[in-house]
């Protein structure tokens, strides 16, 4: 499962993840398989800190096409997509799964996701709510929460409309994350199809969202918004930009919502010629570091994040397989995974922490299209 097969030797690899930090319990993951019938599944890890390993502890069969999961902030429920035919004209469906050990999952119920090609999932920060991306049907929904972690019918709907510059991929709304702020008062989805992260209020109390004012904001023409993420500060967020190969910079207002475009950098070397699309982004839990997946250069992209404005590219490297689709950190900082869907595997890499550079670890573990990867317990 895994071995030293890379340039920089194992035993650097481990001083750079150990350096300066103690070493934090080994967390439970848990990784969606994107795969269709029978052999869709959610597999669970146990993430080795000292050794950057993963251990298969548990897989979970006959959750066809499950792209995206959700962890509730109790981390005693797990949400999945889940569809027979991902994509099709027939709405997804969410599954709700109580967590038991070694990441041992039990249906509870499954509720409409209100659309087509659901994409992405996320628990509002009561774990009171769902919130759910839908991006062949350009809609987002919110599913209230029962108490035993079942799901109930939508409490809102909301379609998207418009479209922007190119032609091929942004004719209609394609709503692809939809997340809640810092404080839970207010949701975001960032709309590949229209160069938008629209904006939303949200009552906790009955899982309603209803638009903001101001409604949206803009991102750069064409520039396809895809994942969008705050810093751990409160007063700044950031979209990867999946048909730009970008990450847009905003300033966050806590008390309107409002969003207002900063910075926008690559994610590809400048003279990179090929086809790439961006994927994931995410921040270290320290604010100091940011990451964006390459589809196509099959890279990820570092950035230092700084005081205000304070964002730049310090460096691209492989993902170790083909179409790097997802990425988590692991407690503490040292370690960052890397789930490279259409190469069939996980890659371990370790984070420098003084630089936040990446270095490949070597150790990588197969499986058919992980696509998601949580943090469990």
């Amino acid at each position: 499962m895994s071995n030293c097969q890379y340039r920089m030797p194992c035993t650097v690899i481990a001083a750079l993840a150990m350096a300066s930090v103690s070493i934090a319990a080994d967390p439970l993951l848990f990784v969606s398989s994107f795969v269709t019938g029978e052999q869709g599944a959610i597999h669970s890890y146990r993430f080795e800190q000292k050794t950057g390993t993963l251990e298969p502890v548990h897989k979970h069969g006959g959750t066809p096409n499950p792209f995206f999961l959700a962890l509730s902030p109790d981390k005693k429920f797990l949400y999945s997509i889940h569809a027979k035919q991902f994509g099709s004209k027939d709405d997804e469906d969410v599954a709700a799964f109580a967590i038991g050990t070694n990441g041992r999952l039990e249906l509870i119920n499954k509720q409409s996701a209100r659309g087509s090609a659901a994409c992405f999932l996320q628990a509002d920060a009561t774990g009171k709510t769902i919130l759910v991306a839908n991006y062949a049907s350009g809609s987002v929904a919110t599913l209230p929460v029962r108490a035993d972690g079942g799901l109930e019918p939508s409490a809102s709907f909301i379609k998207h409309n418009g479209s922007s510059v190119i032609a091929g991929r942004q004719k209609q709304p394609h709503a692809h994350c939809f997340v809640p702020s810092p404080d839970n008062r207010f949701l975001y989805a960032a709309d590949l199809g229209m160069d938008k992260i629209l904006i939303y209020r949200l009552d906790p109390k009955t899982s309603k969202a209803t638009p903001n004012d101001p409604p949206f904001a803009m991102c750069p023409p064409g520039a396809g918004p895809r994942h969008f993420v705050f810093h751990p500060d409160g007063k700044r967020a950031y979209a990867v930009n999946e048909l730009a190969n970008s990450v847009t910079m905003f300033d966050f207002d806590a008390a309107t919502g409002a969003l207002s475009a900063r910075k926008t950098i690559t994610t590809l070397p400048a003279d990179f010629k090929g086809t790439s699309y961006c994927a994931d982004i995410k921040i270290s839990s320290n604010g100091r570091f940011l990451y964006a997946t390459n589809r196509g250069h099959d890279s990820i992209a570092m950035y230092r994040l700084g005081e205000k404005e304070s964002f730049e590219l310090i460096g691209i490297v492989p993902s170790r397989g083909k179409g790097p689709q997802n990425l988590s950190i692991m407690p503490g900082g040292k370690w960052l995974i890397c789930a490279n869907m259409p190469g069939d595997n996980l890659s371990v890499f370790a984070i420098a922490p003084d630089t936040g550079k990446l270095a490949p670890s070597g150790n990588t573990i197969a499986m058919p299209k992980p696509s998601c990867i949580v943090l469990g317990e």
